[in-house]
């Protein structure tokens, strides 16, 4: 990769993607979870899930838990892969002198 991903590459973004990253495929975290994980708002947590969603590295879940709703977010396979890819591009840039 010879460039940055910019979806992946604005910074809560990485580390919502990360997050995701550490988990088994087909596992997903709550959204409240990696909210406080990050420190981020409601508004900013959304706006960056969405982005993620819309270039298909991300999977919403809503579902309820009895009568609470609940929203979940897992990577996609599309989202591994680019996330690792991005990754190559940051070691490489690291490792360039």
């Amino acid at each position: 990769m010879d460039s940055p991903d910019e979806v992946i590459h604005q910074s809560t973004r990485l580390r919502i993607t990360a997050a995701l990253n550490a988990l088994r495929k087909g596992e997903a975290l709550e959204f409240g979870e990696i909210k406080k994980m990050l420190g981020v708002t409601d508004g900013n947590m959304a706006t960056h899930i969405s982005a993620l969603e819309g270039a298909g590295y991300v999977e919403v879940q809503k579902d309820f838990v009895g009568k609470k709703p609940r929203t979940r977010i897992a990577l996609t396979a599309a989202g591994r892969k680019a996330f690792a890819a991005h990754v190559g591009y940051l070691r490489n840039l690291l490792e360039t002198e």
